[in-house]
């Protein structure tokens, strides 16, 4: 069991860096523009937070849906719910588009974002909107991989879909090798290029599989159903994380430019801690379908207790890194001493919190893949509310100091990791009908 658990969470937290790595490298070379691109760009990236909302409507349901299917032997079913779903996303993903292309302005306007940085901001996402079933077919068709347990594949896709996305961004951004130079329209072309190029060879791949998920282009609108009832909660829970946190972000910008910084700076660096955590995640959910689909319940609950273990023993090590040596890591973004000062606050606090976030993220993973996302989003929510976001507004209010902001966070995630332990205890997941 042990070795089923590494084999799925190490590619796919080395897919996470990946995106990591990407991301940073859009906005270091966007960011040799001037400080309105690299606004607009950041911004654009809030933006597609609030569209991974959508995207998780579709996305935890099949992948709870497919790895039942394939535990149990039901490959070509599984297919099925594949290609229903990827009907689904491909009307879903018009819309979003098409809403992105019209509307994007607006969503830098409310952001309060100065005219220069509206101007290329719209620019930038409605390109990218432009590309946007490219971006939901992704999606889908990396978490289906998963579901089958071939989480490798994705890795090497990822890996050459960085190097291009970035060998993109030089030609278009800057106009090399007799391109123009386009700036940030630039970069979101080589972005939708890159989406653009892993569906190719996602394709090709599910084209030549054998015994596994292959190519069935068959519609069921009762699998497209199970899909949703499964993940409109997850939706739900996806919706009020990312408006808790627009909301905390908001607490902490109250505290001034320097807090904000080493804030957005402490989130960086915590991304990384973030890698094995959603591997082992991955891990969880996908062993938890496939072993309920089989009727091995007690393999479903130990290979969430394994995938937890590790990820509490990587992302500890990871935690102490960050409690030790939190003005080092902090100076690698910022010269700025009081920027340093307030990031090393966060990454001292975030450190200790690591362990309960390896089980939140591992135990909620496991329940997703069972397909019990009404408990996970109860948890998640009453968590995120009656432990961060009212203490910290509180603290605010009181004209405490910030560190007191990020104490209410950090024992808000042991709350939510011991929470999530107690229910993953109970086994009544195991049985959830989906």
């Amino acid at each position: 069991m042990r070795q089923n658990v590494l084999a799925l969470a190490i590619p796919a937290a080395f897919k996470h860096l990946l995106d990591i790595l990407q991301i940073l490298i859009d906005l270091i070379m966007v960011g040799s523009l001037g400080a309105a691109a690299l606004a607009a760009v950041g911004l654009s990236m809030q933006f597609m937070m609030m569209i991974q909302v959508a995207m998780t409507l579709y996305i935890v349901g099949s992948t709870a849906l497919i790895s039942r299917y394939i535990g149990s032997g039901r490959v070509k079913r599984g297919s099925r719910v594949m290609f229903s779903t990827a009907y689904f996303a491909i009307a879903l993903s018009i819309v979003v588009g098409l809403s992105g292309w019209y509307f994007s302005g607006h969503f830098f306007r409310w952001m309060g974002s100065a005219e220069d940085v509206i101007v290329l901001g719209n620019r930038y996402f409605g390109i990218l909107s432009l590309g946007m079933t490219f971006i939901f077919l992704d999606a889908l068709a990396y978490n289906a991989l998963s579901a089958a347990g071939d989480t490798r594949s994705s890795l090497y896709i990822k890996i050459f879909s960085a190097f291009l996305n970035a060998g993109l961004n030089y030609l278009f951004i800057f106009g090399h090798g007799g391109f123009e130079a386009m700036g940030v329209a630039g970069a979101a072309y080589a972005t939708v290029c890159a989406y653009a190029f892993n569906l190719i060879l996602y394709g090709w791949i599910f084209a030549n599989r054998r015994g596994a998920l292959g190519i069935y282009p068959v519609f069921s609108k009762n699998d497209l159903k199970k899909v949703l009832r499964i993940g409109t909660p997850a939706a739900y829970e996806r919706s009020i994380g990312v408006g808790s946190f627009m909301l905390f972000v908001m607490i902490i910008g109250s505290y001034g430019t320097h807090a904000m910084a080493g804030y957005q700076i402490g989130l960086r660096i915590e991304a990384l801690a973030f890698m094995p955590g959603f591997g082992f995640s991955v891990a969880a959910m996908v062993l938890a379908g496939q072993n309920i689909g089989a009727k091995k319940l007690e393999n479903a609950y130990y290979s969430g207790i394994l995938s937890a273990k590790v990820a509490a023993m990587f992302m500890g090590s990871v935690g102490i890194v960050l409690f030790l040596f939190p003005e080092k890591l902090a100076s690698l973004f910022t010269h700025d001493l009081l920027t340093i000062e307030q990031a090393s606050l966060y990454l001292r606090l975030v450190g200790i919190s690591q362990i309960p976030l390896a089980l939140t993220f591992v135990f909620s993973g496991a329940l997703r893949g069972a397909g019990a996302t009404k408990t996970t989003l109860r948890i998640n929510t009453l968590s995120l509310w009656c432990f961060r976001i009212i203490p910290s507004y509180a603290v605010m209010g009181m004209g405490w100091e910030i560190v007191w902001v990020y104490v209410a966070m950090s024992m808000e995630t042991f709350i939510k990791g011991w929470w999530f332990w107690r229910v993953y205890q109970k086994k009544e997941w195991l049985h959830t009908t989906l």
